[in-house]
């Protein structure tokens, strides 16, 4: 990991989860007022943290000091969730002696349960005198931030500029609940660069796009999605436009390996796909495309069978919404061609059963005509695996 300068990391258990061998509470500090973008999810149905830290946002115009994170207890539904959200991010403010405004709650758990906010604010200044910019405190933070997760998702870049090296960090978290709406999953990540929160805002947008947008697991949208990006400043190091358009490619790589871990680690999976459109109009007529295969559970079931079932790429592209000649449409799956204009293509079914069983899956749907748009998607095989992990969840 190359980790970004100005920041500072910790995590401890205070009790929300049954398991006292995990960590379930993370904290992330910047030295100083960092620029902060932050997107969430579109549900309805929003927990308590991400209401406060929307206001928070917004009260502080884009600037922030702390991430806050709980697992164990998503703080959503609850009589006392607006409170307790508040109450902990009163205490830490307290504790690091800055503004409320200027700490950022998150949550992940079982929904409709109260939370204890007093486990937390108990734990904060120990919590605080931990804090440590250490690349083992960020791995103890990112782990602290797990669910059903079965692995660490972590990622990080740097990139050098004309004034100086600026380096892009994140952490992740989700296996299941997993499904593109604006934000799905909790994600942080940071960067030592300097830049306004009026530019990080579309930046981020853009990156999310294609990463944690172009990501789905099971189809739900959680109510407690959020992804924000922080820019300490630390380095000094200003970017003009072109540069800030080399930045919002490395941060998008970081946020694509940290999407492409989600879905590899997806609840229950054995396999990672990976589906590219390509040929169509536009982009997001691709994005489209690529989502209704990545949603399909005929598809997913199929590929977790190591079953070369093309025909249910090719409807579940269909019925995507999208107007195109299904006479021009290529299917291949592992890079063999097994749709051809919309009809069966010769090949070695066995040979491609056997290439299915592999890790990873490739799917590719290709749209023969002069079309541009393009897109990526990733997402994992359904299996029964699935279906045990969410069958006991909240017992």
């Amino acid at each position: 990991m190359t980790l970004p300068l100005g920041y500072r990391y910790a995590s401890t258990y205070v009790g929300l989860r049954k398991q006292p061998d995990r960590n379930d509470v993370a904290l992330i500090v910047s030295d100083g007022p960092a620029a902060v973008a932050a997107v969430f999810t579109r549900n309805v149905i929003q927990a308590s943290p991400v209401h406060l830290a929307r206001e928070n946002l917004k009260s502080s115009r884009g600037k922030a000091c702390a991430i806050l994170v709980n697992a164990g207890n998503a703080n959503c539904a609850t009589r006392t969730g607006d409170a307790a959200a508040l109450a902990t991010c009163k205490a830490l403010a307290k504790t690091l002696k800055i503004k409320p405004q200027y700490v950022l709650p998150a949550s992940t758990g079982v929904i409709g349960v109260e939370l204890d906010h007093k486990l937390i604010v108990n734990a904060l200044p120990q919590l605080v005198s931990d804090l440590s910019p250490d690349e083992a405190s960020f791995e103890r933070a990112a782990e602290a931030i797990l669910t059903t997760d079965t692995r660490l998702k972590i990622a990080s870049e740097e990139v050098k500029f004309r004034d100086g090296v600026v380096r892009v960090a994140g952490m992740t978290k989700g296996s299941g609940m997993i499904h593109p709406n604006m934000a799905t999953t909790l994600g942080f990540v940071l960067t030592d660069a300097a830049i306004a929160p009026s530019d990080l805002n579309p930046i981020l947008r853009r990156a999310t796009e294609r990463s944690y947008n172009s990501l789905t697991v099971d189809g739900d949208t959680s109510t407690n999605d959020m992804v924000a990006l922080l820019a300490s400043g630390a380095t000094r190091v200003k970017l003009n436009e072109k540069e800030r358009k080399v930045f919002e490619e490395v941060l998008t790589w970081v946020m694509e390996s940290l999407a492409e871990q989600i879905a590899a680690d997806g609840e229950g999976a054995r396999k990672l796909i990976i589906i590219r459109a390509l040929g169509f109009k536009t982009d997001d007529e691709a994005r489209r495309i690529a989502r209704s295969i990545a949603n399909s559970p005929l598809v997913k079931t199929a590929i977790a069978g190591s079953d070369p079932n093309w025909g249910r790429i090719l409807a579940a592209a269909g019925y995507a919404g999208v107007e195109f000649d299904p006479s021009k449409l290529d299917v291949h799956l592992q890079r063999e061609l097994v749709c051809k204009g919309g009809l069966a293509a010769e090949f070695d079914e066995a040979a491609l059963k056997a290439k299915l069983d592999a890790p990873e899956v490739r799917i590719r749907v290709t749209l023969n005509g002069k079309g541009k748009g393009q897109a990526r998607f990733f997402t994992c095989d359904l299996t029964e695996g699935y279906i045990q992990i969410n069958g006991s969840y909240r017992t």
